[in-house]
C-alpha cells in the first residue's frame, strides 16, 4: 500500500467518528441553548375575599406564559396574574383581560388602583402620596364578584420579557404588541377551559389602543374569540386628531372642553355654573361650533368676530384675554398647565389637572414635571412590589418595570389607509358592525388632558360606528380616576352593570 493509499483508508475510517463527533456537538448546542431559556415561573395560592357585599373564595395564578414559534421554540415569557373564582367552572362566568397603557406600561395601576382584589390608599384629595409605608388593603370594588380577571404585562413592562437571543422590537409596535396580547389570551384560553365563556377585554389610556387592536386579531379572521365587551378608560384612538402639530386645528376643538373644566375646578371662571357638567356642555358646544368654524378661518378671523370668540375662549379657559391673542387663540396643554395658576405660583397636572405643583421658577413656557405623576408613582411602584412578591410568592428577582421599559414604537398599522394618519377607532367600529353582541363601555375623567374626554367622543361618534352600543360614564377626577375614592366606587359600579347587563 502505497504512503496515499494509507492517508485515505485512515481518513475514511475515521469519517464515521467525525460525523459522531459532529451530531455530539450539534445536541450539545441544543442543550445548552434549551438551558438558557428556564421553565416559566408560576405561583399559585388561595385567597378569600368580599367583593360587592358578597364572600368569594378564589385562586390566584401569578407568573410567565410563553410565546412560543411555529416549532415550539420560546420567544418571550408575558407575565400575568389571573384571579379565578374556586370551585367548579361556570360556563357563563365571565372571564375579563385587562393591561394599561405607555407604551411601556406594566398593569399595576389597574391591578392596584381598581380592579385587584387589593389595592394601594392614596390621598383621594389630589395631593402627593408622600412616603411609605402606604395601605394596602382589601379592595371591595373589586370586579371579582361578577367576573374572573387577568392583568397582563406587555413584552417590556412589568416582569414581561423578551427570551433568549429573541429581539423585543419584534414586540415594540401596535400591530406586533397586539398580536402577541392576542397570542397569550387564545393560550389562556386553552390552558383555563374558558373559550365559551363571556369575554371583556380592557385597557386604560395606550391600553384602549391596544384593546382596540387586540380586538381586531381577534375578530378580524376566521379563527375568531368573539368578545362580549370592551372596556376603554381613558381613551386614545384617534392619534391625528390629537397631535400637536401646526395646521391641526381638530387639537384645539378636542382639548377645549377639558381645559373648561380644569378652569371651573381651579376657580378661574367668573360666573361659575354651579356643576363642571353644565359647564363642559357649554365647553363643548362652543367648540364644535363657533370656535372651530373660527379656527377654519385661520388668518380672515378679524375684527369683532375674532374679538367675540377671544372673549368666550377666556371665560372657558380661564386665561387672559392678552394671552389668547398672543397664542393667535390656539392653546397648547404645556402653555396651559403653566399659564392657569401662573398668579398663584402653581402648575396643574396633565394627567390629573386637580393636582398641583411647584416649579423651580414661574417664568417657564411649561410646566418642570407633572404633579399628578410624581403623586402617585411611589406609592404604586411600592405597593405592587411588596403584594406580589409578598402575598402572591412571586420570586422574580428582576425589576418590575412600571413604565418606560420599552423601546422606540412601530406605529405602522400596516394598512395603507392608515400609514401616515394613525387611528384604530376603525378597528372598534368593524368589530361593532361583525358583532351584534358587542358592547362597548367608555369611562373618562373631565380632568384628564392626556386622553381628553371629548377626543374621545369625537373618534367614537364617526362613520361607520353603531354608537347605540357604546356606553360613556363620565368621572370627578383625570386619566386615572381610580385615585379618587369616589369615582372609584362609580367605576366600578359602572362596569358591574355594564358586564351584568348582557
Amino acid at each position: 500500500m502505497t504512503f496515499r493509499s494509507l492517508l485515505l483508508a485512515c481518513a475514511l475510517a475515521a469519517l464515521p467518528q467525525i460525523a459522531l463527533a459532529q451530531d455530539a456537538d450539534k445536541k450539545a448546542e441544543k442543550s445548552v441553548a434549551a438551558e438558557e431559556i428556564a421553565p416559566p415561573q408560576v405561583t399559585v395560592t388561595k385567597h378569600e375575599g368580599r367583593f360587592n357585599g358578597q364572600s368569594i373564595r378564589y385562586k390566584a395564578i401569578a407568573g410567565e406564559t410563553y410565546l412560543k414559534d411555529k416549532d415550539g421554540k420560546p420567544l418571550a415569557a408575558i407575565f400575568s396574574t389571573a384571579y379565578i373564582k374556586d370551585g367548579a367552572v361556570d360556563p357563563k362566568r365571565p372571564v375579563t383581560f385587562l393591561f394599561n397603557g405607555g407604551p411601556g406600561s406594566g398593569s399595576l395601576w389597574l391591578h392596584m388602583g381598581a380592579f385587584g382584589p387589593k389595592r394601594v390608599v392614596i390621598p383621594s384629595d389630589a395631593r402627593d402620596d408622600g412616603a411609605p409605608p402606604y395601605p394596602i388593603v382589601d379592595n371591595p370594588e373589586s370586579l371579582l364578584d361578577v367576573t374572573d380577571i387577568v392583568f397582563i404585562d406587555p413584552v417590556g413592562t412589568g416582569w414581561s420579557r423578551a427570551l433568549g437571543k429573541t429581539d423585543p422590537k419584534d414586540y415594540w409596535g401596535v400591530t406586533k404588541d397586539a398580536k402577541s396580547i392576542a397570542q397569550f389570551i387564545r393560550i389562556w384560553l386553552n390552558e383555563h377551559g374558558r373559550w365559551n365563556a363571556p369575554k371583556y377585554l380592557g385597557g386604560e389610556s395606550y391600553g384602549t389602543t391596544r384593546s382596540a387592536a387586540v380586538a381586531n386579531e381577534l375578530e378580524g379572521s376566521y379563527n375568531d374569540v368573539s368578545l362580549n365587551g370592551i372596556l376603554l378608560i381613558s381613551t386614545i384612538l384617534d392619534f391625528g386628531v390629537q397631535a400637536e402639530v401646526p395646521g391641526n386645528e381638530m387639537v384645539f376643538v378636542t382639548n377645549l372642553p377639558t381645559m373648561a373644566a380644569t378652569a371651573w375646578y381651579h376657580n378661574k371662571v367668573a360666573d361659575k355654573p354651579t356643576t363642571v357638567d353644565a359647564f363642559v356642555e357649554e365647553a363643548r358646544q362652543f367648540a364644535a361650533g363657533p370656535y372651530l368654524t373660527a379656527l377654519m378661518k385661520g388668518g380672515k378671523l378679524a375684527g369683532e368676530e375674532r374679538a367675540d370668540i377671544r372673549r368666550r375662549l377666556s371665560r372657558f379657559t380661564g386665561l387672559s384675554e392678552g394671552f389668547l391673542e398672543n397664542a393667535d387663540l390656539r392653546v397648547y396643554p404645556g402653555r396651559f398647565y403653566k399659564e392657569l395658576l401662573r398668579d398663584r405660583g402653581l402648575t396643574v397636572g396633565r394627567l390629573d389637572t386637580r393636582y398641583t405643583g411647584v416649579d423651580y421658577d414661574k417664568a417657564g413656557e411649561e410646566p418642570d414635571n407633572d404633579p399628578s405623576f410624581y403623586a402617585i408613582d411611589g406609592a404604586y411602584t411600592a405597593a405592587m412590589n411588596a403584594y406580589a412578591r409578598n402575598d402572591l410568592g412571586v420570586k422574580i428577582d428582576r425589576d418590575y418595570v412600571t413604565i418606560g421599559g420599552v423601546g422606540d414604537w412601530d406605529w405602522d398599522l400596516g394598512r395603507g389607509d392608515l400609514t401616515y394618519y394613525k387611528n384604530v377607532a376603525p378597528y372598534i367600529g368593524r368589530a361593532l358592525r361583525e358583532n351584534s353582541g358587542l358592547k362597548l363601555f367608555v369611562a373618562q375623567g373631565y380632568y384628564d388632558f392626556a386622553t381628553p374626554f371629548f377626543g374621545a367622543e369625537y373618534s367614537l361618534s364617526r362613520t361607520g360606528m353603531p354608537t347605540d352600543r357604546i356606553h360613556f360614564e363620565y368621572y370627578g377626577a383625570g386619566h386615572m380616576m381610580y385615585v379618587r375614592d369616589a369615582d372609584l366606587k362609580k367605576l366600578s359600579g359602572d362596569i358591574r352593570r355594564f358586564i351584568t347587563a348582557r
